[in-house]
């Protein structure tokens, strides 16, 4: 068994919080715990790193477009639609 968790679909992707811990950030990228951690004690990690205190934090946006990933909402024909019926 690895002791990289399962990769975060694209669904559980767009449903994280703004800011995430760098163990969740280290799973959406589909790496393990300690080669994130190495990764932003040698300044590589691939995104933004908030250093809280003893906390690191990974802003989610930078996160996602890494990923391909895009933060804008999904346009909606049917929604269009409705909006120009009112």
């Amino acid at each position: 068994m690895s002791n990289v968790e399962a990769r975060m679909d694209r669904k559980q992707l767009l449903a994280l919080p703004a800011v995430v811990d760098l163990t969740v950030a280290a799973r959406a990228l589909g790496i393990g715990r300690s080669a994130a951690y190495e990764l932003v004690r040698s300044d590589r990690w691939p995104t933004p790193v908030l250093h809280l205190g003893h906390r690191i934090r990974i802003p989610t946006e930078p996160l996602l477009l890494l990923l391909g990933l895009s933060t804008e909402p999904v346009d909606n024909p049917a929604r269009r639609e409705a909006g120009r019926a009112s």
